[in-house]
């Protein structure tokens, strides 16, 4: 054994490739894990034709609902206004990132316009 090498520098060298392989795992999250896409899907049903889609999207470059880009913050939070049609209406939301991975969510919503009687319309006046 040298007379240099002491307990003391193995554990700086132990704790050199501890710091080393954090590091990269830390960059290698987004190869490993890939884009993530998470959104509320609580109302399966509205009465409204105007929707706002609310969520945040993690290590992405690129989104998109329906084919039309969405804009997303630093912070991964994305809000995105839409109309409903009558009816069924299926959402997808897509997320690409650098290393071409996707991830996709598929929101689908029933849009049932409130009808107002003519019993109903005496009512209001």
């Amino acid at each position: 054994m040298l007379p240099y090498h002491s307990h003391i520098s193995n554990v700086i060298l132990a704790l050199f490739f501890v710091l080393l392989v954090g590091y990269g795992y830390f960059e290698a999250r987004g190869i490993l894990y890939g884009p993530k896409i998470t959104i509320p899907t609580d109302t399966p049903l509205v009465h409204d034709p105007f929707i706002t889609l609310r969520g945040t999207a993690e290590r992405i470059v690129e989104m998109r609902l329906n084919g039309s880009v969405v804009a997303v913050t630093e912070q991964g939070l994305f809000e995105e206004p839409y109309v409903l049609i009558p009816g069924y209406n299926r959402l997808v939301l897509e997320a690409k990132d650098t290393y071409g991975d996707t991830d996709k969510k598929v929101i689908e919503i029933m849009y049932e316009p409130l009808t107002i009687t003519p019993a109903q319309e005496q009512q209001e006046q």
